[in-house]
């Protein structure tokens, strides 16, 4: 276990906690975050890391460069965006910003970024880079890709990188993570059937309806799955909205459709797609429609590699024992966009158990709000990974 560090770190409680309950009072969306930002930017620099604004539009980059810098570099990775809801919770840090709050504990995940930074900056003991990366636009699936593409490894080399999020609903101060596929693929669909509308009552003869159309491509989309895709592979289609007509006796001229697909291989990718496109052309013959899909591939299916991920586990093992510390887990369909970088840079992507769900579920709901218990753990496991991976020789 890590006493030396823990009671290094324990003095970072009361700030940490101060940072988070901040940043969740201030809440900013997908390449909106400026003003988290900037909170972040200003902790760094007081810090005394090199920092780097702007990369992938909102996104934040630090440097920490100790003794040889060649002997190596590690990215570590926190997300910054909230969520479009509504928050119910009645606290003192509630969020001041209407219709937007931190449901998913990302606010939790800077401050925990922020804590191992200012150790690391203090007294930490490595040799090498670290590289501290603090992502927008994971909600929107598409900060990640933003980043890379902005030339993210490019300008800020690293060997490997990590991530981290809370989970509720395992057990509390619990890591997990397995090697391989861990979280899915996620790609949207947005379809515009259209037809020829009309009286409901009066003329249904004459006309082309695409509200029954598009009710058969609901139907025959779940087929894809319980009929294409073998019994041994995981696929998830899903449609989440239907819009059309305005009136009791009136047959619209449109209906848009759109959803969301989920799964590990890209063969599988393909293969959904190619049926959704296949159902849609055999309904225009069929009923005389036209059918338009626009289907995008947001992020790939998160792969940890064998070798990071075992790393990973070892540090955590130094915060919490191994008891509490979880080898094998199964896949789940839920995405994140930090697989963009693990297509990159080798890494690993660790679950911090957040302990029993909240009264109203999980995240993403309007009662949310992060464990504040978890602050020094999350911060314990970065330095231990920093000075586990980057020894001083």
């Amino acid at each position: 276990m890590d006493m030396g560090i823990a009671e290094e770190l324990a003095g970072l409680d009361v700030d940490m906690t101060a940072w988070r309950h901040h940043l969740h009072a201030f809440p900013e969306t997908a390449f909106e975050e400026r003003q988290t930002a900037d909170f972040l930017a200003e902790k760094l620099e007081f810090f005394g890391l090199e920092v780097h604004r702007g990369i992938g539009r909102t996104g934040i980059v630090a440097r920490l460069v100790r003794g040889e810098e060649r002997t190596g570099a590690i990215g570590l990775r926190a997300d910054m965006d909230a969520l479009d809801i509504q928050e119910e919770n009645d606290l003192e840090y509630k969020s001041t910003v209407p219709g937007k709050m931190h449901a998913c504990g990302h606010d939790g995940h800077m401050a925990m970024l922020l804590g191992a930074a200012r150790h690391l900056a203090s007294g930490g003991r490595f040799s090498g880079t670290v590289t501290f990366i603090f992502q927008p636009a994971e909600e929107t699936a598409r900060g990640a890709t933003a980043m890379v593409e902005d030339g993210l490894f490019r300008r800020f080399p690293v060997d490997r990188v990590f991530g981290l999020h809370n989970i509720p609903g395992m057990p509390e101060g619990t890591f997990a993570a397995s090697p391989g596929a861990m979280l899915a693929a996620f790609d949207t669909f947005d379809i515009t059937i259209s037809g020829v509308g009309g009286h409901a009552g009066g003329l249904p003869g004459s006309l082309r309806d695409p509200v029954v159309a598009a009710s058969e491509a609901v139907v025959m989309f779940q087929s894809i799955v319980s009929r294409n895709v073998g019994p041994a592979e995981a696929a998830v289609v899903s449609v989440t909205e239907m819009k059309g007509g305005a009136a009791y006796n009136v047959i619209p001229d449109k209906v848009a459709l759109r959803g969301c697909t989920r799964h590990f291989k890209p063969h599988i990718q393909d293969l959904v797609e190619r049926r959704m496109t296949e159902i849609l052309r055999g309904l225009e013959v069929s009923l005389g429609v036209a059918a338009e899909m626009r289907y995008e591939r947001r992020c790939p299916a998160l792969i940890n590699s064998p070798k990071e991920t075992e790393e990973a586990l070892r540090a955590a093992v130094l915060v919490v024992g191994s008891d509490r510390v979880y080898g094998s887990t199964p896949p789940v369909m839920a995405s994140e966009d930090f697989s963009v970088m693990l297509n990159s840079v080798p890494g690993a992507y660790l679950a911090l158990g957040a302990g029993p769900p909240q009264p109203n579920g999980m995240t993403h709901q309007p009662a949310y709000d992060f464990n504040d218990r978890l602050l020094p753990l999350g911060a314990r496991y970065w330095v231990n990974l920093v000075e586990s991976l980057l020894p001083v020789r």
